[in-house]
């Protein structure tokens, strides 16, 4: 079943739209709150259009609110782009202060990208570490055939009293995201701790056991995708990990009380292990998943067609499916809905949120997270 909260802006045709059919016409709109009305903002990036990395040379529209760009790009092509205030000094950064990496863009035909760019360089800001609750550290956890990485444990309210009792868990891949903005890439966390702690004891949710697992940034994409490197991981989330977890926790160690879930590749792959390991993972959720990224031969990759092929029995399966609408929500827009369509096809129920104007980040997955949890 799908639960559609907020329609889809969809891509836009322009008047201006060039006769070459191998040009798009994108319109970049950015919203940045801190700013006055009247001050500039650029955009600095890999191709002419947005200035060969100049900060200086692409001023966008001053619109009051809203700064606006419109240009013509090669269709297919990628461009990578930042924004400044005309110096790299003045580079946008994340709430935080943290400056994010490069925007990613792979148009194929006429469309709006919208950002918000929540701060910028010339303003200090110090992100402080915060845990809520009582967790625990597996430092350096040994992954055959992988890099080691840290396993964090996060305990429910009352696991220390209540020593009788067993429950559920939760395992979440990018873990140094999943509590800390300390250790989260761009200085923002899912804040999982804080939420699964006020669910809890507000009697919203049964009590569970949250397990995050580092990334290796290394190998993210290959690690997180149905790959060698994929194969590997998968193996060792349910040979390894799993049994270490249930052996040191008071775990409910069945496929009911286990779930997996996770943003991005980190959504793909959560999709993949209850799919593939059906029998140890009941529930997935899959955050902004990149099902079907078709961009070029060397990235590509189609998790859609692998499902379709599959004929065997019905596999048991909940599923929680979201997505935004705004940056690289958008490229992965049609896998997601490639992968909606091969679910009806298969008979499949399932819940599928669109949340209109979200990003692809850790602020718009803790918005959300709510709700699979």
């Amino acid at each position: 079943m799908r639960y559609l909260i907020i329609a889809l802006v969809g891509f836009c045709c322009w008047a201006c739209t060039p006769t070459d059919k191998n040009v798009v016409v994108v319109e970049m709109e950015v919203t940045a709150p801190t700013l006055e009305a009247d001050e500039a903002v650029f955009i600095a990036g890999s191709v002419p259009a947005f200035g060969d990395w100049q900060p200086d040379k692409v001023q966008l529209e001053n619109k009051g609110e809203v700064w606006k760009l419109k240009v013509a790009l090669p269709k297919g092509k990628d461009v990578a782009y930042k924004f400044t205030k005309g110096s790299w000094d003045k580079e946008a950064t994340t709430e935080e202060g943290f400056v994010p990496r490069d925007y990613k863009l792979t148009p194929y035909s006429d469309t709006i990208i919208k950002h918000t760019v929540y701060n910028w360089k010339d303003k200090k800001h110090t992100v402080q570490g915060q845990v809520t609750g009582n967790v625990k550290y597996h430092e350096s956890f040994p992954v055959k055939g992988l890099k080691d990485r840290d396993v964090l444990v996060w305990l429910p309210p009352n696991y220390e009293k209540e020593t009788d009792r067993r429950y559920p868990v939760l395992y979440m891949h990018d873990g140094q995201n999943v509590f800390d903005p300390k250790t989260s890439t761009l200085g923002r966390d899912w804040e999982i701790d804080e939420l699964a702690d006020s669910l809890i004891r507000n009697e919203i949710i049964e009590p569970i056991i949250v397990v995050a697992i580092y990334c290796n940034p290394e190998n993210r994409r290959d690690e997180y995708a149905y790959e060698e490197l994929g194969d590997l991981y998968q193996e060792f989330m349910v040979g390894q990990l799993k049994p270490m977890i249930d052996k040191t926790y008071r775990t409910k160690t069945d496929r009911e009380n286990t779930a997996v879930m996770g943003a991005s590749m980190g959504g793909l792959i959560s999709f993949v292990l209850a799919w593939e390991y059906n029998e140890v993972y009941q529930h997935a959720g899959c955050l902004s998943p990149a099902f079907k990224v078709v961009l070029n031969k060397k990235d590509d990759f189609d998790y859609v067609e692998k499902m379709l092929a599959y004929d065997g029995e019905k596999k048991d399966i909940n599923l929680y499916i979201d997505n935004g609408t705004v940056g690289l929500e958008n490229v992965l827009q049609p896998g997601i809905d490639d992968m909606l369509k091969a679910l009806d096809k298969k008979g499949y129920e399932y819940t599928w949120i669109l949340d209109e104007g979200a990003e692809h980040n850790e602020m718009a997955w803790a918005k959300r997270a709510a709700v699979p949890l």
